[in-house]
């Protein structure tokens, strides 16, 4: 028998309690029986995290792999996999130093086939924002754009004009499937000393670096494009370990008794 998620027994079970809600107000069925189906507690997903000296290490030895912008831009700007592939040059604006969050490239599973769908909306209307284009990334484009260029002359007829719009593409112009980059990246982290993780778990390394660095909760939802702040605490709540700080040094009392006058004792909260 299968096993699947309590999130995805739960997805199960509002769509029989809608269906079976309609057929009781159109007076087809009594009562509903999904009254009496208790849903199982959800499970609270835990992300794996990269430490910032694991990110530079990471970066050193994805350069000029094929995965290196697409982690990069996951791991600084935590963008999801589909905003990644979706990035088009069109999204960059050099003069004002933004990147427009905008276009997604997603998988979708169609009669039993995979197939690629192409969108100028992302996943939620929060989803859609701007970002600054940091000096070292912004760099990193222009030298991509002029070796995309470099390739489109030598390609000719051969290079993909309508993909060629992309930033993520090969030097055909063929843009970078999403599904590339979640089979790809746990094999690279294996093959190069790295713990196994998955490539969204890059996302989550960028949000725990940003509250490493005193970003706020709130600030953190709008990076990374979250509905809802519930979303965002939800889920990175447990590593705002500033405001657990900040509530340890509150309690000054400590200081006052028998274990404040003892200095092997005492505890600078906050350094390691």
């Amino acid at each position: 028998m299968e096993h699947v998620k309590a999130t995805t027994v739960h997805k199960y079970h509002n769509v029989f309690s809608r269906t079976l809600q309609y057929a009781v107000e159109k007076d087809l069925i009594d009562r509903s029986p999904m009254e009496k189906i208790k849903r199982p507690k959800a499970e609270r997903f835990v992300g794996k995290f990269l430490r910032e000296t694991e990110v530079k290490a990471l970066f050193e030895a994805v350069k000029g792999h094929k995965l290196e912008l697409g982690v990069i831009i996951g791991a600084y700007y935590g963008l999801r996999r589909s905003e990644i592939v979706g990035l088009r040059w069109e999204s960059i604006d050099f003069e004002r130093n933004a990147i427009t969050i905008e276009h997604s490239v997603t998988v979708a599973n169609v009669d039993g086939h995979k197939q690629i769908v192409e969108s100028d909306t992302v996943k939620t209307k929060s989803s859609y924002r701007t970002l600054p284009l940091v000096p070292a990334f912004r760099e990193k484009l222009l030298a991509l754009k002029s070796e995309q260029d470099r390739n489109r002359k030598l390609c000719g007829k051969a290079y993909n004009k309508a993909e060629g719009q992309y930033l993520y593409v090969d030097p055909l112009g063929n843009r970078i499937r999403p599904d590339y980059l979640t089979a790809e990246f746990p094999i690279f982290l294996e093959k190069n000393g790295f713990n196994r993780m998955r490539f969204h778990d890059l996302r989550h390394s960028c949000a725990s670096l940003l509250l490493a660095n005193g970003v706020s909760l709130k600030e953190i939802q709008e990076w990374l494009g979250h509905a809802h702040y519930a979303i965002t605490a939800n889920i990175y709540g447990h590593l705002d370990y500033s405001s657990k700080i900040a509530a340890a040094n509150a309690m000054t009392w400590i200081g006052e008794t028998s274990m404040g006058s003892n200095p092997q004792q005492s505890l600078t909260v906050g350094q390691t």
